[in-house]
């Protein structure tokens, strides 16, 4: 194992998208082209299916040093109206845009820290969405929680707006991890909040965990989990921690690179986490998710609907998504777009009667086979090209550069496909890159992703 680890643990994305947000071409990119792109898909889509928003609420009272994201650090909450006005005036741009009343399959709070707002607010961002929509059959709307901050009143008013998913940031329990990463939230914070969405309704709970964060001990994680355990969250997300501290935002101003565990340790963190987890009666999901068979993530894999996108997994797909609010991006399928990433900017395309997108990407024929591959395989661990509109141009140089991993027992090519054995799994991003012709073609100078294990 640790061979392999050393091998194949190299910088690589994580193929929330394809292309890749570096690898966009921004220069066949236009706002006109993207509005095109985005009605087409709507006039496809949303009668059937219905569409996505993501919605972006970036504020946060402090700064959590591990975290990647697009966010606006503040204790001041009258930041909160104006914002919601702005999404609001956002959300009535792409109305005028669509060619019918659209049908909201998916709602996900994201963040920052959502639950900074105030019930009220909340209530009043749902509200406004819905004064030009109507809910899909079926649909699944859902929140990033905070442990410190969700209140009763938010999960009540939020239930009360259809909301049955939430999803609070745990990372780990053990104290020195906690300082270390300006995350400091007990356990009893955690239950509470737990048990309190639980009693108003909501029917799945989840427990984001984190592993290779500074100071983490085998000892601690497996505290961390048993902690976990009595509480039984819906489904857990037990994500490899991504150091990416070029990215302007990310701090460290709790540890330093000696703080955080060898490649070593950081997957033996995984598998004993895995071990774990399996033993509580989780299934694995795709990469770095497990839920119980009750969920829906669960039986979406089961019934290989299970799908990727910038929110991550999701149990079912919609062709269009929408993203509203600073840094959010749009995918019609067809192309990304993606909003100013600053809350200035952001906030002045808007007042100005223009969306705010500032760069996305086109996909070509090529990029659109290359997705379904790269998704199938995240989310499927396996491919197949024998349907004609799945064909791969450069398969050869694909199965090249798979070599190694075959020769490893990694992965198995059929007549006419991939399957990427259990043994694989961990490097499943890794078997992806092959399949990733606009970053082999364009090798970066400058290292812009995290590890791939």
């Amino acid at each position: 194992m640790n061979n392999l680890i050393q091998k194949y643990n190299i910088p690589g994305p994580r193929y929330t998208s394809y292309p890749t947000v570096p690898f966009w071409d921004n220069d066949s990119f236009s706002k006109q082209r993207w509005i095109e792109t985005f009605q087409r898909s709507f006039d496809e889509s949303n009668e059937d299916e219905g569409i996505s928003l993501y919605i972006h609420l970036p504020f946060c009272e402090a700064l959590c040093t591990f975290c990647a994201c697009n966010k606006r650090i503040t204790k001041q909450h009258s930041v909160e109206t104006p914002y919601i006005e702005t999404v609001l005036k956002e959300w009535k741009l792409y109305i005028d845009l669509f060619s019918s009343r659209p049908k909201i399959k998916e709602i996900h709070l994201g963040g920052g820290t959502p639950t900074f707002f105030s019930p009220e607010n909340l209530k009043k961002l749902i509200d406004g969405i819905f004064e030009f929509a109507d809910r899909a059959e079926g649909y699944e709307f859902s929140l990033e929680g905070h442990p410190n901050n969700t209140t009763k009143e938010h999960l009540q008013v939020l239930y009360d707006l259809g909301f049955r998913r939430i999803s609070y940031g745990v990372q780990d329990y053990d104290i020195k991890v906690q300082k270390a990463i300006n995350r400091v939230q007990s356990f009893e914070n955690v239950k509470q909040a737990t048990e309190d969405a639980r009693k108003i309704g909501f029917t799945s709970v989840s427990h984001d965990l984190i592993f290779g964060l500074p100071h983490q001990t085998m000892e601690g994680m497996t505290e961390t989990i048993n902690l976990t355990k009595s509480l039984n969250p819906d489904r857990i997300s037990f994500y490899s921690y991504a150091h990416v501290p070029w990215i302007k935002g990310v701090g460290q101003r709790g540890f330093n690179e000696e703080d955080l565990p060898t490649p070593e340790l950081k997957r033996e963190l995984y598998e004993e986490g895995k071990r774990m987890f399996e033993e509580m009666g989780y299934f694995e999901i795709g990469m770095d998710h497990f839920a119980l068979k009750h969920d829906s993530m669960y039986q979406s894999m089961k019934n290989h609907t299970l799908h990727r996108n910038f929110m991550g997994y999701s149990s079912s797909k919609t062709q269009l998504m929408v993203g509203l609010g600073v840094s959010s991006i749009s995918d019609s399928w067809y192309s990304f777009a993606q909003n100013e990433k600053t809350v200035e900017e952001y906030e002045k395309s808007i007042h100005n009667g223009e969306l705010s997108v500032f760069r996305g990407h086109i996909l070509s024929e090529e990029d659109l086979v290359m997705r379904k591959h790269i998704l199938n395989l995240m989310c499927n661990l396996q491919t197949s090209w024998k349907q004609e509109s799945q064909k791969i141009d450069n398969l050869d140089r694909i199965k090249i550069m798979l070599e190694d991993m075959i020769e490893d027992g990694l992965i198995q090519f059929t007549d006419s496909g991939l399957i990427v054995k259990e043994e694989g799994r961990p490097y499943v991003r890794n078997v992806c890159m092959a399949f990733d012709k606009r970053m082999i073609d364009h090798q970066p100078e400058t290292r812009i992703f995290s590890m791939t294990i």
